[in-house]
This record gives C-alpha cells, structure tokens and sequence, in this order.
C-alpha cells in the first residue's frame, strides 16, 4: 500500500469545526459580546434607515444614491455571515460549526468582501462622470447603465470566488478542526488542511489579484481625474461643492482598501493573537457600522430626507 493511501486511510472525516474566538481571555467574553452586539445593531439601524429613507423619498432616487443602496445591503449581508455567530460563541460559548456551515460562511465573507471593491469602484465611475462630465450626467449615467454595474459588482462578486469555494470544499483536514480565529478565515482554514493547497494558491495570484488590481486601477484613474477637474475650478466655491460630493465616497475607499491591505498583506504570526483576529474581523464588521454614519453625517439630502420622515411619523 503506498503512503498516500495510508495518509487517506488514516485521516478523520471532520464534519464540524470549533472557532476558537478569543478563548484566552474568558473575562471579556460578556464585554466582547456587547461590544459586537451593539457594532451590529448600529450597523442594522444605520443601514436599513438609508434603505427606508430611499425608498420614500423620491429625492434620493439618483445614481448615486442607487449605488448607496446596493452598499448599504452588501454591509447588512457582510455582517450578517459573521458577527451572529460570533455573538453565540462569546455569550453561550456555542463554538461548533458544521463543516458546510464553516464553507458557506467562507465563500459569503469572501463573496461580499470582493462585491465591495467592485461596487465601491462602480461609485467611483459615477463620481467621475459627476463631477468631469455635469452636463451629460444623467445621460451617461442612466437607469441601464447603474443596473448594469450593480449587476456586474454582484455577478463577478460571487463567481470570482466560486473555484475557491468548490476546492476548499473538497480539502482533507486530517482530522484538525479547531480554527484558532473569530469566524472560518480563509488563511485559517488554509493551515488547517493538510491537502495539497497550491492550486488555491494560484487561483489567488491569478484571479483574484488581477481582478483587484484592474479594480484599483479603475477606482484611481477616475480620482485622478476627479482630482484633475477640480483643480482647474476657479471658483473656491465650486471646488468645495464638487469635493463635497465623493468625500464621503473616498473616506470609506480609502478605510476599506486600508483595512483589507492591511489585513492581508501584513505578514502573519505563527501564533495568532487576539489583536490579530479584532483586527481582521474589522473589515467585516466595523466598517459597515461606519459606512451609513459616514454617508449621512455629511449629506444634506438624507438629512432632508430623515427630517422629512420623522416630521411625517410626528404629525401622524
């Protein structure tokens, strides 16, 4: 019998995975649990309040307010895959998860992690055409073409990560299946298996850097020439009010590209810290609590618009 088939006959079939979270410091448990509680409840508040707003208010019903609709969903489905279960595990130490659970965890955090470099760069566009191109906005950007790339953010979102899904899927794990982490982390989960992992590897020089990188390039090639046009304004004015219109756009860009960089190309320990797993559960969890609270802080329409509602709710 050749070694393979030793290794196979001795490997355990794992069925369920143990998340470990932050087991090393028991005292926090009840802390850390309100503390993502209340990340999740503002992050629901937030942005089912700019859903609502946009749905009753027909002064909202623009470009851009379209594609901070489809935002305000992907952050409700990001959060959604993760922080529930990490709620169970700090308040009832429910730390298993089924192995297709743990999969489909995976292949939705990483699904929606990649929407949002698409959408956030489909923003961008709309930007650039606002601000370089005024006068032929609202043909350029029309209901067709803003379906179209929210379409696409979506589409691409979930089948650029489909072969990772499926391969991970059929990975041996020997037997290990604790994930030393707060949810079923890619790089985690990689560790874990003792199948052969460079074709996964591959995949994620191949397709998922490339289409990071052409979603970069895009993203700074529309603020360049955003950037560009405002400066050539010779009204102070007018440079204020078209800056106003993507600073918001670009305080979440530059938070979300930040966090991802750094969470994924700073090099990993071999021990994993909990500092290291609060920080890669930021991305996922503290950025879509900001992102409603950034949109709506700055913008005189959702403020309009929340007046308008609560006015309404009050002489009712």
């Amino acid at each position: 019998m050749s070694t393979w088939d030793l290794q196979r006959r001795n490997q355990t079939q794992v069925t369920e995975f143990i998340i470990l979270g932050i087991s090393d410091y028991p005292d926090l448990q009840i802390v850390l649990f309100i503390v993502f509680l209340f990340i999740y409840l503002v992050t629901l508040i937030g942005n089912l309040t700019i859903l609502t707003l946009m749905c009753f208010d027909s002064r909202l019903h623009t470009p851009m307010y379209f594609f901070l609709c489809n935002l305000a969903i992907l952050d409700l489905c990001l959060t959604s895959c993760t922080i529930p279960k990490m709620l169970s595990i700090f308040l009832m130490s429910n730390q298993s998860i089924s192995f297709w659970g743990c999969m489909t965890q995976l292949y939705l955090l990483m699904s929606f992690t990649g929407m949002d470099f698409y959408l956030l760069t489909a923003m961008a566009y709309d930007r650039y055409v606002a601000i370089c191109n005024p006068l032929r906005y609202s043909v350029i950007m029309n209901k067709r073409v803003c379906a179209l790339l929210s379409f696409i953010s979506w589409v691409v979102g979930f089948l650029d990560v489909l072969p990772h899904g499926l391969y991970i899927s059929h990975f041996s794990f020997c037997g290990h299946n604790m994930i030393n982490h707060l949810f079923c982390d890619f790089q985690t989960i990689l560790k874990l298996s003792c199948s052969d992992t460079s074709v996964i590897k591959l995949l994620i020089k191949t397709i998922d850097v490339c289409l990071a990188l052409v979603a970069l390039v895009l993203l700074l090639t529309s603020y360049s020439h955003i950037i560009s046009s405002i400066l050539k304004m010779q009204s102070v004015k007018g440079r204020y009010k078209a800056f106003s219109t993507c600073s918001s756009h670009l305080t979440v860009v530059s938070m979300y590209f930040g966090t991802v960089f750094f969470v994924y190309v700073r090099p990993m320990s071999k021990n994993v810290t909990s500092v290291d797993k609060l920080l890669d559960a930021s991305y996922n969890t503290v950025i879509p609590m900001f992102n409603p609270i950034i949109y709506s802080l700055r913008n005189k329409d959702i403020k309009a618009a929340l007046k308008k509602v609560m006015k309404g709710r009050t002489n009712t």
